[in-house]
């Protein structure tokens, strides 16, 4: 049985190694933010890979676990996408299944022409995590948040990947809402 198989021991220095390998890179960049970096960390390396998805999911039900369990987890595509999926389909497997939905960019152009995919499987009123890759300044958390609690839901919990420490729990702080991070920026750079 390998590693991954058994679990547990080792799946968050693992994932940290994949999001160094894959997901980290030393170089100038526009964030979507419009801020300039020199460094930019794409989680969607990691969390599409296989081994990354199943400790993406292991490791923020962990996260889950550690306090008030969501009734659904979501967030805004396309970072957020792999994420409520694994988280999702770990919830289920350990036996206490959770719903994911995504929140589009703007609403669907056709049919529906809704901004939520997933609505199914959810209600009014029902408390649900807000789950991120990388925050930087919060806007787009923000707006996740602003589009789920506009279509009657509870925000109780906002997780993330990577934090960079660039103000973003601060303003998401100032909303009444608590970051979550699984890393900070310093753990990738120096993992």
């Amino acid at each position: 049985m390998s590693q991954l198989q058994a679990g547990g021991v080792g799946d968050r220095e693992r994932f940290l190694a994949l999001l160094k390998e894959k997901s980290y890179e030393k170089r100038q960049v526009i964030l979507s933010s419009g801020r300039e970096s020199d460094f930019y960390i794409d989680c969607k390396q990691t969390t599409l890979t296989a081994e990354g998805a199943v400790l993406c999911g292991r490791l923020f039900c962990g996260m889950l676990e550690k306090g008030e369990w969501p009734e659904a987890v979501g967030g805004i595509t396309l970072g957020a996408d792999p994420i409520v999926t694994a988280v999702s389909l770990t919830s289920a497997l350990r036996g206490w299944p959770v719903p994911a939905f995504i929140i589009r960019k703007e609403p669907k152009k056709h049919g529906t022409a809704q901004w939520m995919e997933g609505t199914k499987n959810l209600r009014e009123g029902m408390k649900v995590a807000i789950v991120e890759d990388v925050v930087t300044t919060g806007a787009s958390t923000l707006r996740a948040i602003e589009r789920a609690e506009g279509s009657g839901l509870t925000v109780s919990r906002v997780l993330c990947i990577v934090d960079r420490n660039e103000g973003g729990a601060a303003v998401i702080a100032e909303k009444g809402y608590r970051l979550e991070p699984m890393f900070l920026k310093e753990d990738v750079e120096h993992a």
